[in-house]
């Protein structure tokens, strides 16, 4: 290995041999005389300069994820499953309406034509609900309360007391909305009554047409045995909607009602709707028919019927008021169905059945609604009732 240090040699005479430096040991020439400059404290080359310091910066902490924020959205429970009809369909369905009550929406309009409010106005107003089959007591209260409006916002043209008179049409008929309720009793029963001619069994196919399409299990009962092919019509509509049907060719109404609500229990059905015979209200032996068949219905099943529904037909103006006050009086009627609204129907008459409605819901009973309303043949012409809707096609 190099040393700093020279040795001494061993004797005076002889000079020690050279010893060659390895290669690894040796240092090139410019190198060595560096390196010996150094030794002696002369450096011939000045030391580089010293690196500026550069202060020692701890490295920032590593970023914390924020926590989450809680939340506090409130979520509604699921709800059934309800199919609603699509926007354009709901806008064809009021094309529809508005056709069927041109006839009184037109008449109603020629009130407003002029250019100023004066009791004119009101007189040809009251002529036209009149007409309407709006009734003199329903045409009264919503006279009263047009002119009280009309106060109120101070309307200063015809066309406002028009948008006015659609309010108050709206508000009276306001309280005949609700919809047709099933599941809270399985089978949930519906018995269907009405006059000779009113629809009854073409509105109950439509209606069993709008429960399968929401996944109720329908079963219908064929109690109409005295019209004739009156079973065969209900059955062609049992076949259209893939529902079973109960009946029996001139038996009795009661027990084939009594048949099929036990078989819907049975068959685990969700909706049994009972189709009987037309009644006139002034038919009492036969009205008394009826009265059988809801009381046997109740022996089949406590607590039925669920729902007592009357079809009027909206051709028959002021009698289809008295029709409402006999079927309740007899059966105690829980909904209607408005059907032919698209024939010569003046529609008026849905405002005097709610004046009547809103007076039998003062005396304490329930208020009796509007569960749908038709204006053609078709199925999807049988739709839920809305009082904006109707009053608005009543005066378009």
């Amino acid at each position: 290995m190099f040393s700093f240090f020279k040795k001494k040699p061993a004797t005076p005479e002889a000079a020690p041999a050279p010893v060659e430096p390895s290669p690894v040991e040796s240092a090139p020439e410019p190198e060595r005389r560096s390196w010996l400059d150094r030794l002696r404290g002369t450096p011939d080359v000045a030391p580089p300069p010293a690196a500026p310091e550069i202060p020692w910066v701890p490295p920032p902490p590593p970023p914390v994820a924020a926590a989450p924020s809680a939340d506090l959205t409130l979520r509604q429970p699921d709800l059934p499953a309800t199919e609603p009809a699509p926007a354009a369909d709901r806008r064809s369905w009021i094309e529809k309406l508005r056709g069927g009550l041109r006839k009184t929406g037109s008449s109603i309009a020629e009130v407003f034509t002029g250019t100023q409010i004066d009791d004119a106005l009101y007189e040809e107003l009251e002529s036209a609900l009149l007409m309407a089959d709006a009734g003199i007591k329903a045409t009264e209260h919503l006279l009263t309360d047009l002119k009280w409006r009309v106060n109120e916002e101070r309307a200063r043209t015809p066309q406002a007391v028009k948008a006015l008179l659609a309010d108050a049409i709206t508000d009276l008929l306001k309280p005949l909305e609700k919809s047709l309720q099933v599941g809270e009793h399985v089978p949930t029963v519906i018995m269907v009554v009405g006059v000779n001619g009113a629809g009854k069994t073409t509105s109950i196919g439509k209606l069993t047409r709008h429960l399968a399409e929401a996944n109720q299990k329908v079963l219908l009962a064929a109690a109409d045995t005295f019209r004739a092919a009156a079973r065969e019509q209900l059955a062609v509509w049992a076949g259209r909607n893939q529902v079973e049907i109960v009946g029996q060719e001139g038996g009795d109404p009661a027990a084939v009602t009594f048949d099929a609500v036990v078989a819907g229990k049975a068959r685990g059905s969700d909706v049994v709707i009972a189709d009987t015979a037309g009644r006139l209200t002034t038919q009492l032996h036969l009205m008394d028919e009826l009265k059988k068949i809801r009381r046997t219905i109740a022996k089949a099943q406590a607590g039925a019927p669920h729902e007592v529904l009357l079809v009027v037909d909206g051709n028959t103006g002021q009698n289809a008021l008295t029709q409402v006050q006999t079927f309740d009086a007899a059966l105690q009627l829980t909904g209607l169905i408005i059907t032919k609204l698209d024939g010569t129907a003046k529609g008026g008459v849905l405002a005097a059945i709610a004046l009547w409605s809103r007076e039998r819901e003062h005396a304490g009973a329930a208020p009796l609604p509007v569960y749908f309303i038709g204006v053609g043949e078709k199925l999807e012409d049988l739709q839920t009732f809305d009082a904006r809707e109707f009053a608005q096609a009543l005066l378009s």
